[in-house]
């Protein structure tokens, strides 16, 4: 009986009180309950605000990645740098949890090799952008002996998409499966008797009974006068949604709903097997193809528009006005 009370005692005018162990082990527990609940509401607070910070695109972050890409040097098919793209690219997706398969082939005795993260269950949408650059800058004023850097023509697109690899939650996964699509070999047409987009066009003939519900290319986003109009050949409803988001978002003045260029990019390859494509470009950029296209031509307020209308598109509605109501092009093959 001793040894289970203990007294706390006091002295009050020469009177001795006796405090209750009962008593005294309440308050302690209820302090302890109050401590308790306020640590974790500043924890649940701290970590939310964290995971609030982290689930938006960052164009800054985005431009890391262009850094990244351009620090390898020229990535021309089958170069060593372009090995080294594809392996950056696959470990960066592979850290932010997506599934990563290889295309690999053998094209005009280069080894091309597409790499694709895989995210989520549903209907397929394919995001895709190339990585490789032009082997020689054709358009260049003075030399065109020199590869391309390809800062924005290779190097702002798959920016864009690693950085929507680390941003995109379950409100997009959870309604769709995305694949996240880098292609090669997409910057060699009419050198050496090549074709354009020859890793795209391998992807899209391998998809066979799989019809993904639309898919999105992106490719010259990041130069700092931005202006994106309308492709002539890309699916008009899936332009007019992108362009209305951007609209939403304040982005008019950089997203302007008229056509300008019919332009054959990646998403052509989807296009001739009927399925629905669009193309986000700024094809007035004055470095294209030439040794100036480098890391001080991107902006990462360019970027962030763009990542800005792919998360708003997918982690709201992406399926809304799908190409399931819609009659996409006659396929050519």
């Amino acid at each position: 009986m001793t040894s289970l009370l203990r007294r706390k005692v006091s002295h009050n005018r020469g009177l001795m009180i006796f405090r209750s162990p009962g008593r005294v082990s309440k308050v302690r527990r209820r302090a302890a309950k109050a401590l308790w609940l306020m640590l974790a509401s500043v924890l649940i607070i701290v970590v939310g605000a964290c995971r609030g910070g982290e689930q938006h695109f960052s164009g800054k972050r985005s431009l890391a990645h262009v850094k990244a890409l351009c620090a390898l040097g020229p990535r021309p098919v089958g170069s060593k740098a372009n090995t080294e793209a594809a392996e950056l690219i696959a470990r960066t997706l592979q850290r932010y949890g997506w599934q990563v398969e290889f295309q690999s082939f053998a094209y005009g005795g280069l080894a091309v090799r597409n790499v694709i993260g895989t995210k989520g269950e549903g209907p397929l949408i394919i995001l895709g952008a190339h990585f490789d650059s032009r082997p020689v800058a054709d358009k260049d004023p003075t030399d065109r002996s020199l590869a391309v850097m390809g800062a924005n023509d290779g190097g702002s697109g798959t920016a864009v998409l690693l950085e929507l690899a680390r941003v995109l939650d379950e409100r997009a996964t959870d309604q769709a499966q995305i694949k996240l699509a880098f292609f090669d070999a997409e910057d060699r047409g009419e050198l050496a008797g090549w074709p354009w987009c020859v890793g795209s066009a391998h992807m899209a003939e391998s998809l066979a009974g799989t019809r993904p519900a639309y898919v999105i290319v992106v490719d010259m986003v990041g130069d700092d006068d931005q202006r994106f109009y309308y492709e002539w050949s890309s699916s008009l409803w899936l332009e007019e949604r992108l362009w209305r988001i951007a609209e939403q978002l304040g982005y008019k003045q950089h997203f302007i709903p008229e056509h300008r260029y019919s332009i054959l990019d990646d998403h052509t390859s989807f296009l001739e097997w009927g399925i629905n494509a669009a193309l986000i470009i700024d094809f007035d950029y004055p470095y294209w193809h030439t040794r100036y296209d480098t890391l001080d031509k991107i902006s990462a307020d360019s970027l962030q528009r763009v990542g800005d209308v792919l998360e708003t598109l997918l982690e709201g509605e992406p399926l809304a006005s799908s190409a399931s109501d819609e009659s996409g092009p006659t396929p050519n093959r």
